[in-house]
């Protein structure tokens, strides 16, 4: 009968490099077997282990030289955002440390002050302020602005620091983009898709709507929280991410109380804001100026129409 594979209890709660498996008693090759899987040049986790992203950072840090830390949208995870951290895992490393390329990892090299480091979940990256502005220097500025929403939803980042952080590097690369998108940025935005939706209304030229505000009938009974809303025109606009029944159910009676009401609706899904920008914007724009005496003029057109087709 085969003996059962050596699994040092040391070796269980997490990644390990050779040199932790050698101090519990195995070499190289105890480690080829299905009892261990590989997760990097000279680091191996306990197959039983499930994959997960907090495994593959832990195991990332192994390899990583004292002065670097995960940065990105690696770091953005940590730091609790929603947001995809391991594809593929970023750290940053400062200028002249000299250290060695690190296979399977994006490595930047770049200034890296101890005041823009912070222990997350126990490991080493880059400050929330930091990290929001080597992503503005990266991405678009609506992606940009959709990090920056979510950071300030979730409390995560603090809008006062956050404008400190920028005025105090007013030089340095990524800070103007940075400036840019927290100006334009909305805490109370609860998606990313809002954000989107919202950015593309703006930098359309439209006004920039409110975000999350409570409308009430008449009476004051509350009947509903938009996404977005126009107080001016009464334009609520929403961004429809769901297609389960009893949330369409829902979405409608909601609807028609609103319309009931007086309020004015309009709903986008993310195929609109994705793949239908210029409409989403034409709708939009064309409510707005139908409202008030848009409105009035509108329908004193109808009716004019539909006398003229009675007498005819």
């Amino acid at each position: 009968m085969p003996r059962r594979p050596v699994v040092p209890v040391e070796l269980t709660a997490g990644p390990f490099t050779l040199a932790d498996a050698r101090r519990a008693g195995l070499d190289r090759w105890h480690l080829e077997g299905a009892t261990w899987r590989r997760t990097g040049p000279g680091t191996y986790v306990w197959a039983a282990l499930a994959e997960s992203p907090t495994l593959t950072l832990n195991a990332a840090s192994l390899r990583l030289p004292p002065s670097a830390a995960f940065s990105g949208s690696t770091a953005a995870w940590l730091h609790g955002i929603d947001i995809e951290p391991c594809d593929p895992v970023e750290v940053t490393i400062p200028k002249g440390s000299g250290a060695s390329a690190l296979s399977g990892l994006v490595v930047r090299r770049a200034a890296l002050p101890e005041s823009d480091i912070a222990v997350v979940r126990h490991l080493r990256a880059t400050s929330i302020n930091r990290t929001l502005r080597d992503l503005s220097s990266r991405l678009s500025l609506t992606e940009a602005v959709v990090v920056i929403d979510a950071a300030l939803h979730s409390r995560i980042a603090d809008p006062t620091a956050l404008e400190t952080y920028a005025s105090a590097r007013s030089h340095r690369g990524g800070v103007l983009n940075l400036r840019r998108a927290t100006h334009l940025a909305e805490p109370l935005a609860e998606s990313p898709m809002e954000s989107r939706l919202r950015m593309l209304l703006v930098l359309g030229g439209l006004p920039r709507p409110q975000a999350q505000v409570s409308l009430v009938d008449r009476r004051g009974r509350f009947l509903a929280r938009p996404d977005l809303y126009y107080p001016d025109h009464r334009l609520a606009l929403e961004y429809d991410g769901g297609n389960h029944r009893d949330r369409l159910v829902e979405d409608n009676r909601r609807q028609n109380l609103l319309i009931s009401a007086g309020y004015r609706l309009l709903r986008f899904t993310a195929g609109d804001i994705r793949s239908r920008p210029e409409v989403v914007e034409a709708q939009v724009r064309a409510a707005l100026a139908m409202s008030g005496g848009g409105v009035r003029r509108a329908a004193r057109r109808l009716l004019g129409f539909q006398l003229t087709a009675m007498s005819s």
